[in-house]
């Protein structure tokens, strides 16, 4: 039976240490998780993730306004001749520009720098050249289905430039707030509970002592007075009792006034303030 036993609790303590060991890594897990830096670097990632995809629309599109403003420069010139060559060079010259103007925003977005009318102003301009370009033989045509198929890609890279820059500033605002938040999680320590032991603190009651007989009264054989009983020994919860007692608003709670409080010694002192700290919610001083 005392083999059973000991096979039980032997059980018991390795779960628990098992247990431990999980809640300490999910504790360092979680506070590098909740780090400010690390919280700021996901917000980057998606920061990168959604200029690598407006980006890739935005050439894309571009790429197909420049077959359609080649076709539409070319105006039927030979396939090779100066004309038709030529004609290439039209929209790559206003998507150039466009994409200067976007990589720049891309910057500036980043730092919350507002840039200049003209900058809007050349933006717009090359957006409504690119459309014009791409949708005026259609229109010319009277054909709605070719207006539509030759407006989308103008349309979507024109909407796309105004939204990332939107986008670019909103991730930073992102970044700035993430990292405040964390920054304020992680400046917050949570409160350790200090625990009371049960077994009694080992010093000597010298404030009261209690007799049990009167001291005329003869306990041993006549002639010999009687023996004062043992004093009882202070608890830590009766320090305490006393310290939150005699403390008020307004007193500082430190080690030494603890002592003067209870009479406790040097080295309970500092237990008894941090544990009657804990309870008023006042942060105590350490030293003595």
């Amino acid at each position: 039976m005392t083999t059973t036993n000991h096979e039980n609790a032997a059980a018991v303590a390795g779960r628990a240490r098992r247990l431990a060991q999980d809640a300490a890594e999910a504790a360092d897990v979680r506070r590098w998780q909740t780090h400010p830096d690390v919280v700021a670097l996901r917000v980057e990632r998606v920061r990168s993730q959604v200029d690598r995809l407006c980006w890739s629309g935005i050439v894309l599109g571009l790429a197909f306004t420049t077959a359609n403003v080649q076709w539409f420069a070319a105006a039927g010139s030979a396939v090779g001749s100066l004309p038709w060559l030529t004609a290439w060079l039209l929209d790559p010259t206003v998507c150039l520009v466009l994409l200067a103007i976007l990589r720049a925003e891309q910057v500036t977005a980043r730092y919350q720098v507002h840039t200049g009318a003209w900058v809007r102003a050349a933006k717009w301009f090359t957006l409504a050249a690119t459309y014009v370009m791409n949708t005026w033989s259609s229109w010319v045509s009277g054909s709605p289905a070719g207006v539509v198929l030759h407006s989308v890609p103008p349309l979507v890279v024109f909407v796309a430039a105004e939204a990332v820059t939107d986008l670019r500033d909103k991730l930073t605002d992102a970044v700035s707030v993430a990292f405040m938040n964390a920054t304020g999680r992680a400046a917050t320590p949570e409160p350790a509970p200090v625990p009371e032991p049960a077994a009694p603190v080992h010093e000597p009651n010298t404030t009261a002592l209690e007799p049990t007989e009167s001291a005329g009264e003869l306990s041993g054989p006549v002639g010999e007075p009687a023996a004062p009983r043992p004093a009882r020994r202070k608890l830590f919860a009766d320090y305490l009792a006393d310290a939150r007692a005699a403390w008020t608003p307004g007193v500082e709670i430190t080690p030494a006034w603890v002592r003067e409080a209870t009479g406790c010694s040097r080295g309970l002192s500092s237990r008894l303030a941090a544990a009657l700290s804990a309870e008023t919610g006042k942060g105590g001083r350490a030293d003595d």
